[in-house]
């Protein structure tokens, strides 16, 4: 939720900035934005979680398989998404193109935030595996790369 979060206050803001209205033509807009914003967060979570409890990896690890597996498909997700509404920037409607500026930022935000902070947040949510961790601290066991 936090990252989310973090990318809404920033749309926010971006909307004051820029004299969006929060009206009904940019209410499904936002949510669209949102909902992917927590898909994200979720496929993240996910993977991390299931790599630290389940399988015993550290932190670290976990995060190496994380952007392997789902890292990857949101990344590129994002890109893609971002990249498509970016054409919206070049329209002659006003509405366009501020909804397309809009996108482009929470689809961003929302990306970078499940990808970078989400598993920052994890450290502090997760059942860690304390021996892994101190093993890998001392160089016992490798990094998986």
């Amino acid at each position: 939720m936090t990252p989310l979060l973090m990318a809404i206050f920033l749309a926010n803001a971006l909307m004051a900035l820029f004299g969006i209205g929060l009206k009904t033509a940019t209410l499904p807009v936002v949510a669209l934005a949102v909902g992917i914003g927590v898909d994200y967060g979720i496929y993240i979570y996910d993977v991390i979680q299931r790599e630290v409890v389940q399988n015993g990896k550290t932190l670290r690890n976990a995060y190496v398989a994380t952007l392997r597996q789902a890292g990857k498909a949101i990344v590129f997700t994002g890109v893609c998404l971002s990249g498509g509404v970016a054409t919206w920037l070049f329209s002659d409607l006003q509405f366009q193109k501020d909804m397309g500026l809009l996108l482009v930022f929470m689809f961003s935000a929302n990306m970078l935030g499940a990808v970078i902070l989400c598993p920052a947040l994890c450290r502090f949510v997760l059942p860690l595996n304390k021996e892994a961790e101190q093993a890998e601290r001392e160089g016992r066991v490798p990094l998986e790369g």
